[in-house]
């Protein structure tokens, strides 16, 4: 870092401006990021004597929480810092396309591409309707239950529908 209070330290995806006050021995250094980036460290610095009080802040990419359908991440943030990163889950019975671990990039995109949860078929447990095979492809007994009636129900329907007026 220049020892020159008349050479400004940079920062990339920001600006500074000078707001020292014309009287004074001191030049002070106020410094603002563009949009989509956050200020790290101290946004004005001062310099007296070719001394500098603080180097100059940093501004970092800003990522929005991933959206992710029949899924999620772990932490519960709406914005990320690059580096930061998150794992994302799927919901129960989803698998996942791409990679669970993300980081959030210099551009503000999360890297690798966000993954997406995608139905699995779970030995074909979306077409049974009967059977042997309903009770392994429900997890909760409250499931199993309610599927029982719903069939029972369909059989006495067919039932009555079968039936001699």
């Amino acid at each position: 870092m220049s020892r020159d209070c008349r050479r400004f330290p940079s920062t990339a995806h920001g600006s500074h401006k000078d707001v020292s006050s014309y009287f004074s021995f001191t030049t002070v250094v106020q410094y603002k990021c563009d949009e989509g980036y956050v200020l790290i460290g101290q946004s004005r610095i001062t310099c007296r004597n070719s001394h500098w009080s603080a180097p100059a802040p940093k501004c970092k990419a800003l990522c929005q929480k991933p959206k992710i359908e029949n899924g999620g991440v772990t932490a519960h943030k709406d914005q990320y810092v690059e580096p930061e990163n998150v794992t994302v889950q799927c919901n129960d019975g989803y698998g996942m396309v791409g990679s669970p671990k993300l980081t959030c990039s210099k551009n503000g995109m999360w890297l690798p591409a966000v993954p997406k949860c995608k139905w699995e078929d779970q030995m074909g447990c979306e077409q049974v309707l009967v059977g042997k095979k309903l009770l392994q492809c429900l997890p909760y007994p409250e499931d199993v239950k309610m599927a029982l009636e719903v069939y029972k129900l369909s059989v006495e329907i067919q039932h009555l529908g079968s039936s001699p007026a």
